[in-house]
């Protein structure tokens, strides 16, 4: 490894290149980029069979915005649609911060 200045003089670590390449390298995403199968109730939300954990909160945000189900008053719940609902185990609204939470069960473990 090799120690380089910055612009600002501070130390830099700056990693010797390997011959190695990363999965995301080969193009092979991973974690939560990954492809996976998801629940039927989540499929039927999305409209396909396979998605990516990040792809998938995407559409639900999307969803979530076009159709103005956030609460006006307090932006961080979001109120549920019947769409919505089975997505969310039927609750009538959901905290911002619990939507990933919720999503997770309609993920396939591989």
């Amino acid at each position: 490894m090799a120690w380089a200045m910055s612009r600002q003089g501070h130390r830099v670590l700056m990693a010797a290149a390997t011959g190695t390449a990363t999965a995301a390298k080969r193009g092979r995403p991973a974690g939560i980029l990954k492809v996976v199968p998801v629940s039927p109730s989540l499929g039927e939300f999305l409209g396909v069979s396979q998605v990516s954990r990040t792809e998938a909160v995407k559409k639900v945000w999307e969803y979530i915005k076009q159709n103005n189900l956030q609460n006006p008053s307090n932006k961080k719940q979001i109120l549920c649609d019947a769409k919505l609902k089975t997505i969310f185990n039927g609750k009538d609204q959901v905290g911002f911060l619990e939507i990933a939470k919720l999503m997770s069960q309609h993920f396939t473990k591989s």
